[in-house]
């Protein structure tokens, strides 16, 4: 048996399309701000990616780069900016931040409703008890990848492979308002590999290179792998290649659908900020929510 290769590529492109279609019919142009502390390159390549996003889509961004040495009040001063800029619906502090800078107490000085990674303890708290929040991108994401194979999840048994606040936490809480049956599993879980052979939805999310082998997965299984690790090349080169926490040839012989990686999960993750966006501008100017990003 191979497994359907799960095309988040093509997944994310229509997505991109339906929300430029809402984009174009929205009296007022959504604005997302994008603000990157530090010159570390891979956070350089994600913010460049995220405006040419936003631009592709008719999302007006505002791009901010601080220094690494900036510090954390000048950082909160021009959140405190942008919280009351009536042209920006979004907000998004790219992570990781500089040491000397709080995390935390950057993510929850940002408007709640402008919060459109997810990250804010309102949309958190909101995204527990099953109520309208802004959600984390990559975790819906990895729903709307798994629901492209199968529609309704009621009755699976889903396992999620990390805990972290980013994917794992909330990706439990989406499973369960979709009626999945959800075990989250972590680096203490006893005998790790049996518990995700009981998976009818494996959720992989550790940041460990190919951790997942084909013998951990129950025949059949839907396996989204969140990882994005860079590995050497075997031919020896020096040059690196991405693969992710799943060994995905050995996956596509058990499993009944997987998502590679690149091309999976990653392209979804824009796609879904820009959702969030539009969600966020139609909430803050009382416009209705289209239907298209329900």
């Amino acid at each position: 048996m191979t497994a359907e290769r799960i095309d988040g590529k093509a997944i994310a492109q229509s997505m991109r399309e339906t929300v430029s279609r809402a984009v174009g019919n929205m009296a007022i142009k959504p604005g997302l701000a994008v603000v990157l502390v530090g010159e570390d390159a891979a956070s350089e390549v994600y913010v460049r990616n995220k405006v040419k996003a936003c631009e592709k889509t008719g999302i007006v961004s505002f791009h901010h780069t601080l220094s690494a040495e900036t510090a954390e009040t000048e950082l909160l001063l021009l959140l405190d900016k942008l919280n009351g800029d009536p042209a920006v619906h979004g907000i998004l502090v790219q992570l990781p931040l500089p040491d000397h800078i709080d995390a935390q107490a950057v993510i929850e000085r940002i408007d709640p409703e402008k919060d459109v990674d997810g990250f804010h303890p309102v949309n958190v708290g909101r995204l527990s008890l099953g109520l309208p929040a802004l959600e984390p991108c990559t975790p819906r994401g990895c729903m709307i990848l798994a629901e492209s194979v199968r529609q309704d999840l009621t009755g699976l048994h889903a396992v999620v492979l990390g805990r972290s606040n980013i994917v794992g936490k909330p990706m439990t809480q989406m499973l369960l308002a979709a009626n999945c049956t959800v075990t989250i599993a972590h680096s203490r879980t006893r005998d790790l590999a049996e518990v995700a052979r009981t998976a009818d939805l494996l959720v992989a999310a550790v940041g460990r290179p190919q951790m997942v082998r084909g013998g951990w997965i129950k025949p059949g299984a839907i396996v989204i792998d969140v990882g994005i690790n860079r590995v050497p090349r075997a031919d020896g080169s020096g040059k690196m290649r991405l693969v992710g926490d799943v060994a995905y040839k050995e996956a596509e012989e058990v499993a009944g659908a997987v998502t590679p990686v690149p091309g999976g999960v990653g392209p979804m993750t824009i796609a879904c900020l820009l959702r969030n966006t539009v969600i966020a501008a139609c909430r803050q100017t009382g416009a209705p929510v289209p239907a298209s990003l329900v």
